[in-house]
């Protein structure tokens, strides 16, 4: 896809009376008019570390340096967020990639422009207080497994843990408890068995002893152990013919979160903490840094998806989905690394 455009005469006096005004934005003219300046945003569980890039950028006001208003809707989980897309009530999801295969092998074309997560940063825990006598994965038949909403890429790594124990999804029950304060309270009160979920709640349960891990994909190397290499985790996706529409808006989407991700490239704890929102650190800020420090190489560097990692993930969804024939799928269709690589050497992430 090429996105230059001649430049006419027309839009070049337009661009130069847009630069003219607005001397904050100077990579407005040299980008190409925005098609779109209000963009409505849809995230799934937007206080989990999976989206501190979202937050930071949207807290820092990258976003509005870009020239974009972006209004953020906050999802139950993912797949929830990926719904108000389909349904029309949003434009562009920050989500996991692998929800990009899926969709295709349902005939609907997304693709992700800009990376946030290098691992899924997910992890799944046992109840210490339901399940004190847990063995292996077999003991989960039957069991009451959280995730932050079914069809979710928590769903989806619980999955896959429970196929390679030679389990089928039937074999247990998900129930979507989010992921923040309802989540601690749904493992804490016995109401589900284990969880796959995102920290900070994942760090949260696990320093109080109230789940045992049993797969973990907050670091690389974990991530590697479960998925047998890089997996694509949170991105900015949107349907292609958004992207085809407004390619202008989506290289001003992918600047604004680079821009964030190099931020986070040197932030520390203390800068973090200055940074979100109160209630993000569910009432413990000692054990957010912990969860902060435990993820802090999962979160992607200069927003570009690795080429292995895509296929990391569609070998993931096809071991356990019958419904994902690996052979059908056209991976160069899911992602495309050029908004992200412009964004890059704007801002030498």
């Amino acid at each position: 896809m090429n996105h230059s455009f001649p430049l006419t005469r027309r839009n070049f006096a337009g661009a130069a009376a847009l630069g003219a005004a607005t001397l904050a934005f100077p990579a407005l003219h040299a980008q190409g008019k925005l098609e779109k300046t209000k963009v409505a945003l849809a995230v799934g569980g937007k206080t989990g570390f999976y989206y501190l890039p979202l937050t930071i950028t949207e807290q820092l006001g990258y976003f509005k340096a870009e020239g974009l208003d972006v209004e953020i809707s906050d999802f139950a989980g993912g797949s929830r967020a990926l719904q108000a897309v389909v349904g029309g009530s949003a434009d562009v999801v920050s989500g996991a990639y692998e929800h990009t295969i899926n969709l295709q092998s349902k005939n609907q074309m997304f693709q992700a422009f800009v990376l946030q997560g290098r691992a899924p940063q997910i992890a799944f825990g046992v109840s210490t207080k339901n399940m004190p006598n847990y063995k292996s994965v077999a003991d989960l038949k039957g069991k009451k497994i959280g995730v932050s909403a079914p069809g979710s890429s928590t769903n989806m790594m619980a999955n896959l843990v429970l196929s390679r124990a030679g389990l089928k999804a039937s074999d247990v029950s998900f129930i979507g408890v989010g992921t923040s304060a309802g989540a601690l309270s749904a493992l804490r009160s016995g109401h589900i068995d284990a969880i796959c979920n995102i920290d900070p709640v994942m760090t949260m349960l696990e320093q109080k002893g109230d789940v045992k891990i049993i797969s973990d994909t907050r670091t690389l190397k974990g991530t590697i152990e479960v998925f047998g290499g890089p997996m694509p985790a949170a991105c900015l996706y949107a349907p292609i013919d958004f992207i085809q529409k407004n390619p202008n808006t989506c290289q001003a989407l992918a600047n604004a979160i680079v821009h964030g991700l190099k931020w986070l490239q040197t932030a520390g704890p203390g800068d973090i903490i200055k940074t979100v929102p109160e209630s993000y650190l569910l009432g413990d800020r000692g054990l957010y840094l912990a969860s902060f420090n435990k993820v802090r190489d999962a979160i992607a560097l200069d927003g570009l998806l690795p080429n292995e990692g895509a296929s990391t993930a569609l070998k993931a969804l096809a071991s356990f989905d019958p419904n994902i024939k690996a052979d059908k799928i056209d991976l160069g269709k899911t992602y495309t690394n050029e908004f992200a690589q412009r964004a890059k050497e704007k801002f030498k992430a």
